[in-house]
């Protein structure tokens, strides 16, 4: 009984380190071009937070600067009722350039963050998988430098989150508003 246990348990973490590692980083990351001011266009996720927050997401407002550890400190602004909120996480980097890592101090969930593609005067795109006790969950970000991008950018977000086994109700274009969004990364 035991071993069938700790069988099961090593299958389990087994498959959750091959799916962080099946997520692509981008090639060559230059981390101080990703820094400055960003826009979250796109927002996908299967958690159960997305399914119930969905109707309410808005456009949120990230700036992105690096920290003299070289890590990054993200501070993302969004409306909240009538007023607008600022979140602030620190981004540990990994031994990967692109890869970071971070635990939430409010909910103690583990994420583990991939700088997937981006070209750091138009577009970027994260993908986070999020452990919290025996359940996870898998985010995807859409980053834009401003508060629109192509057709062509918005199906590239929508196919990478399909191929990160998102359903189509699970992946959002997010509402525009004026300086903040709703979103969390």
């Amino acid at each position: 009984m035991q071993a069938t246990l700790l069988s099961i348990l090593a299958l389990a973490l087994l498959g959750t380190l091959h799916a962080q590692d099946s997520i692509p980083v981008q090639a060559d990351f230059q981390q101080d071009k990703l820094t400055g001011r960003w826009y979250s266009i796109g927002l996908a996720s299967n958690s159960n937070w997305f399914k119930e927050k969905r109707h309410l997401m808005k456009m949120c407002t990230t700036i992105i600067s690096t920290t003299a550890e070289g890590n990054l400190e993200v501070t993302s602004t969004y409306p909240k009722g009538d007023q607008c909120v600022t979140r602030n996480s620190l981004y540990t980097k990994t031994e990967q350039p692109g890869r970071f890592s971070y635990t939430s101090p409010r909910w103690g969930s583990k994420h583990n963050i991939h700088v997937v593609e981006t070209n750091y005067d138009e577009y970027a795109l994260v993908a986070t998988q999020i452990s919290k006790g025996t359940g996870s969950s898998t985010m995807v970000l859409l980053y834009s430098r401003t508060k629109e991008l192509s057709p062509e950018r918005l199906e590239m977000f929508t196919q990478f989150s399909r191929e990160q086994g998102l359903a189509d109700d699970e992946i959002l274009i997010l509402p525009q508003t004026g300086e903040a969004g709703s979103t969390a990364m």
